[in-house]
């Protein structure tokens, strides 16, 4: 059985992009392919179990079915760590990682192991990942966002730790490369990790829309209250516009799938958002929805108009500033329903990572 483990030097660099985009590509050459997060630490009620996010994922879009409580056997729920430190346990918690690997791995050909966060993730609890690695007997693959030194600082710190623990890396792959500076990036990080002796396996284009939230997202991770639109909530957000400007400026900033956010009584802004229609269908406007905010409720007249346009309209008792930020600071993860985003990280890994290079170094 072959088997992979999917590290990053820090949090929100690809892991999951990359984990889905592999199961799905190797899904085309071996028959059973296997997934297992053993530490989860952003995690949802799933059978009355507190499972990964990332394991649901993988479960429902590739149709992988190892018994969801397996593919996530440790939750780091609220005071996890304080009740452990007050407490150790790591030979408990070793044990149900090996029996959960031991059934997941079960009659695969390949198993993709997805870490959390950077090698030290864990230690905390005795259960880096480094050490988690080294107790399944994987080989790494490590995740860096773009860029030139500072990708190359952390791999090489990330990749000490990995060797503290006789864990090999395979490789890396850089994700999340502008594309005006793709060629150079591409050029100098390839040159400068195998002047250390590390393979590059891949160097992945920024993808805005992997980024980009629903408006669903929002109003699950947020305390708004839905005023119409609720139908329209898989509504994708390209861009996030505060509205505290004139109307004619505004229209400036207004672009396809944009997010308005702006006091409940800005009855000017309303309309002109209502008015920006596209240029590809005269019949829709461009946002994609609004935030109202202040607790101040529309017109039922300007109401009407928003639930003719056929766009979600949350609205919340903070301020203009609080609710921008609290938008801007969501973890956007891709779910089970985001089928454009699927197909594109399915497709960015195809593209640019070199997968034959990695069967042949596991």
């Amino acid at each position: 059985m072959k088997k992979i483990f999917v590290a990053a030097t820090k949090q929100n660099d690809g892991k999951t992009t990359v984990s889905l985009g592999l199961i799905s590509n190797f899904q085309q050459k071996f028959k059973r392919v296997g997934f297992i997060k053993p530490i989860g630490q952003r995690y949802l009620e799933e059978e009355g179990l507190k499972i990964d996010e990332d394991s649901i994922l993988i479960e429902e879009v590739c149709g992988i079915k190892c018994g969801l409580k397996d593919m996530n056997p440790i939750a780091v729920e609220k005071g996890f760590t304080e009740r452990y430190i007050a407490n150790p346990g790591k030979k408990a918690i070793s044990q149900q990682i090996k029996d959960s690997f031991r059934r997941v791995s079960k009659k695969q050909d390949l198993v993709i192991v997805e870490g959390t966060g950077h090698a030290g993730v864990g230690s905390v609890f005795d259960h880096s990942n480094a050490r988690v690695a080294k107790l399944l007997g994987t080989k790494v693959i490590i995740i860096s966002s773009g860029g030139v030194g500072r990708p190359i600082d952390e791999i090489m710190l990330n990749q000490a730790l990995f060797e503290k623990e006789g864990v090999k890396v395979l490789g890396v792959i850089i994700n999340k490369v502008l594309p005006a500076k793709f060629d150079k990036i591409n050029r100098l990080v390839r040159r400068g990790l195998e002047r250390k002796g590390v393979n590059v396996l891949g160097v992945l284009p920024y993808t805005p829309a992997l980024s980009w939230p629903t408006l669903e997202q929002i109003f699950e991770e947020t305390h708004f209250e839905i005023l119409c639109g609720k139908e329209f909530l898989e509504h994708t957000c390209s861009a996030i516009i505060v509205g505290a400007m004139r109307p004619h400026d505004a229209l400036k900033y207004i672009v396809d799938d944009a997010l308005l956010i702006t006091p409940g009584d800005r009855k000017d802004l309303i309309i002109t958002a209502l008015k920006a229609v596209r240029e590809a269908d005269k019949e829709k406007v461009k946002i994609a929805g609004l935030v109202l905010t202040g607790g101040l409720m529309p017109s039922q007249g300007m109401m009407e108009m928003l639930t003719k346009a056929k766009i979600p309209v949350l609205l919340s008792k903070d301020d203009t500033y609080n609710v921008a930020f609290s938008i801007h600071d969501l973890t956007v993860k891709i779910r089970p329903r985001d089928t454009s985003k699927i197909i594109t990280a399915v497709k960015l890994i195809k593209d640019n990572v070199d997968l034959k290079k990695i069967l042949k170094g596991i």
